[in-house]
C-alpha cells in the first residue's frame, strides 16, 4: 500500500471521527451516494472540502448544492425568484442547480431522479403541485424541501413561503373603487390555485365592502400567461356595458390587457384603468407605467432558502408557513373612471 493511499484513509478516518459517522458514510458522501441523510451529508461535505477533497458537482461550492425546481423559466417572475435564492445561498457557500420542468411529467420525474444522483442537500420547489409520490420520495431520500407560493394546500407538514395575495387583491380593487370605478373586471389565474382564489376573494371583499354587487360576467380565469389573458380582455372590452377598469392577476396579464385595449381603440388610463400583480421589472418601463401590487419575489425565495438551511441543519423553522406582505405601487395606468365609458368605441 503506498503512502498516498494510507494518508487518504487516515484522513477519511479523521473526518469520520469529527463528523461522528463511519468511514463508509464518509466514502458514500465522497462518491455522491444519496443514501445519507441531508444533515449528515452537509456536515461531511464541509469537512471533506476543508481537507481538500473534490466532491462530485461541487467544485465551486464546498457547502453543497440546493435544487431549485420551477415550472418554467421564460418570464421575469422566475428570474426574480432565482436571484433571491442564489444570493441567500451564496452567503452560506452553497450553490444552486436550476431545473425547469415545463409541466411535462417526464421532466417532473427527472428532476427528482437527478436530485438523488447529485446528492443535493435540499430543494426549493416552485411547481404547480407537489404530488404525494414526489413528497414521499423526497422524505425517503432524507432531502428537506420548501415550497414557494404553493398552488394548493400542501398540508401542515410542508414548509412554504408565499405572499399576502388576498390583501393584494383587496388593495388593488379598493384603489380602483376610490378612483370612482364601479365596473371593475378581474382576469385571474386557474380557479384551483390558492393564489387565484385568494386574489379573487380580495377583489370580491373590496366590492362587497362598498356595496358593489359582484358581476360574474366581469370575472375571467386564465393561466397567468399572455395569450389567454389577451382573449379574455378582448371579451371583457366587447361587453355592451364594458368595464372601466381591469385588475389582472399578474403583470403579464396586465400587459395583455394593454394590448387588448389598443386593439379596441381604448387608451390606458383615460378610457381603461389597469392594475397588475407582481411588480416585475418591465412594469416601470412600459407606457404608461403600470400600477401593480408588489410581490416581494426575491425576498420570498431568499426566505425559502434560509428556511431550507435551518431544515438541513436539523432545526425546525419557527413558522413553517410564511406569507410576506404585498403592497400597492401606484403608477400611470390608473386614473379616475371616465364619465362616458362608451365614448372611445
Amino acid at each position: 500500500m503506498d503512502d498516498i493511499t494510507t494518508e487518504r484513509r487516515s484522513t477519511m478516518a479523521d473526518i469520520a471521527a469529527k463528523a461522528g459517522v463511519s468511514v463508509s458514510t464518509v466514502s458514500k458522501v465522497l462518491h455522491g451516494r444519496s443514501d445519507v441523510s441531508a444533515k449528515t451529508r452537509g456536515k461531511v461535505q464541509r469537512l471533506l472540502g476543508q481537507h481538500g477533497y473534490t466532491l462530485p458537482g461541487r467544485h465551486e461550492h464546498p457547502g453543497g448544492l440546493i435544487e431549485f425546481v420551477i415550472n418554467e423559466l421564460d418570464n421575469p417572475w422566475a428570474v426574480e425568484l432565482i436571484r433571491g435564492a442564489e444570493e441567500a445561498l451564496q452567503a452560506e457557500g452553497m450553490g444552486l442547480v436550476v431545473s425547469a420542468v415545463h409541466k411535462r411529467s417526464n421532466l417532473a420525474r427527472q428532476w427528482l431522479d437527478d436530485l438523488g444522483t447529485r446528492g443535493s442537500l435540499g430543494a426549493i420547489l416552485v411547481i404547480s403541485e407537489l404530488s404525494a409520490d414526489q413528497e414521499r420520495e423526497l422524505r425517503r431520500l432524507g432531502i428537506p424541501f420548501v415550497v414557494v407560493q404553493p398552488s394548493v394546500d400542501e398540508g401542515p407538514d410542508v414548509p412554504s413561503v408565499g405572499s399576502t395575495s388576498w390583501n393584494g387583491g383587496f388593495t388593488a380593487t379598493r384603489h380602483l373603487i376610490e378612483l370612482g370605478h364601479r365596473r371593475i373586471a378581474m382576469i385571474t389565474g386557474p380557479a384551483h390555485r390558492l393564489t387565484s382564489r385568494a386574489r379573487l376573494d380580495g377583489y370580491r371583499a373590496a366590492l362587497d365592502q362598498v356595496g358593489i354587487e359582484v358581476d360574474p360576467a366581469l370575472i375571467r380565469h386564465g393561466d397567468y400567461s399572455h395569450e389567454p389573458a389577451y382573449h379574455h380582455a378582448v371579451e371583457l372590452l366587447d361587453l355592451p356595458d364594458r368595464p372601466t377598469a381591469v385588475f389582472a392577476g399578474n403583470d403579464i396579464q396586465a400587459l395583455a390587457t394593454y394590448r387588448a385595449a389598443h386593439a379596441r381603440g381604448l387608451r390606458v388610463p383615460e378610457d381603461l384603468s389597469v392594475v397588475g400583480f407582481d411588480d416585475l421589472s418591465f412594469a416601470q418601463w412600459i407606457a404608461p407605467t403600470l400600477t401593480t401590487v408588489r410581490q416581494p419575489l426575491a425576498n420570498m425565495a431568499a426566505m425559502a432558502a434560509r428556511m431550507l438551511i435551518q431544515l438541513i441543519n436539523g432545526q425546525e423553522p419557527d413558522t413553517p408557513r410564511v406569507e410576506l406582505a404585498t403592497s400597492l405601487v401606484v403608477r400611470e395606468s390608473t386614473a379616475p373612471a371616465p364619465a362616458d365609458p362608451g365614448r372611445a368605441r
